[in-house]
């Protein structure tokens, strides 16, 4: 799997029976060391730890409001930590819910591969995981809950093409490596690629981190330095917002179609206004709410699915109204 744009969050520990979303800066005592900033959602006996890999980015936030309301329903509590983009400081935040002896552990990784520890310690801790939209490579996971970002990216990239008249040359920003959503949907557009048939080449792929700064200054270099090319295709919306401005700022508006990721509101606007060709649409609140409701299931002893997939649409000039809010 937003609202683009950067919109830090601090959230404080608040009693159990409250459901709060505080915009103080303090963090919980028992995190120190580690940097979270935990809230609590719900109440009763069942303690579930959710962990965000950062909210600078609005798809988790909307994430974690979906797990907020599935938890005060099913009347659990929801304690919150953010990572900030910093794998290290999530570590230190997995090893606090384990101290906490959290029923279950969700997790949304900021690195697939350096999560893996984390993961094999609440495996340890015997403390079920369960992956909410990026995954992990290894470790025991319980299930995990998101996207097909393969699926996503192959649409995007089929879409693009499409808009390009079937050929042409591409750009490609890539999200974070080591994530399974940058993983996926670089996987996803690659297929697109294949069945493009040679008609479509991509002249140049680089990280922009998912962050919308870099996918502007990015694609400002990538632009200059490809002037013929025609497409491109951000892993999400932050960074197809930066290639926006880019296009925009090299005069280029109009002649480099460009398709994002995620349907954040930001981004669902510029394909309204003509900026952005489309964009894939996940539902987080519904990624959020479903990590809940399967974590109540693993804490109860029930078995769930190991793979629970949520549908993804493009939005497009043709159906974009009905996403605009």
């Amino acid at each position: 799997m937003h609202a683009t744009g950067f919109r830090g969050i601090a959230v404080a520990v608040v009693a159990v029976s409250l459901v709060a979303c505080s915009s103080g800066a303090s963090p919980s005592p028992s995190s120190a060391g580690g940097g979270a900033s935990p809230s609590t959602a719900g109440g009763g006996g069942t303690k579930i730890g959710l962990a965000i890999s950062s909210f600078q980015n609005d798809f988790f936030v909307t994430l974690a409001d979906g797990a907020k309301k599935a938890a005060t329903s099913a009347g659990v509590e929801l304690v919150i930590a953010d990572a900030g983009g910093d794998a290290a400081k999530q570590a230190s935040q997995v090893e606090d819910f384990i101290t906490q002896k959290v029923a279950v552990i969700l997790l949304n990784p900021v690195d697939s591969d350096a999560i893996v520890p984390s993961v094999q310690k609440a495996n340890a801790a015997k403390i079920p995981v369960v992956t909410v939209d990026r995954g992990a490579t290894g470790g025991d996971v319980v299930s995990h809950i998101a996207s097909d970002n393969v699926a996503g990216g192959k649409m995007a990239g089929e879409y693009l093409f499409k808009v390009m008249g079937g050929s042409g040359k591409v750009i490609e920003l890539e999200g974070v490596a080591g994530t399974s959503a940058a993983r996926d949907r670089g996987t996803g557009f690659q297929q697109a690629l294949d069945g493009a048939a040679g008609k479509i080449e991509r002249v140049a792929k680089q990280t922009a981190n998912f962050k919308r700064d870099e996918g502007l200054s990015v694609a400002q270099n990538l632009l200059q330095a490809q002037p013929n090319a025609t497409g491109l295709f951000a892993h999400n919306d932050d960074m197809a917002l930066g290639a926006v401005e880019a296009v925009a700022a090299a005069g280029l508006a109009g002649k480099v179609h460009i398709v994002g990721f995620d349907a954040a509101p930001d981004a669902i606007k510029a394909v309204k206004d003509g900026k952005m060709d489309g964009t894939i649409a996940q539902q987080p609140a519904l990624i959020g709410q479903l990590a809940v409701e399967t974590a109540v299931k693993v804490a109860k002893g029930e078995t769930v699915e190991k793979s629970i997939p949520v549908e993804i649409t493009l939005v497009n000039k043709d159906n974009v109204d009905q996403f605009l809010k």
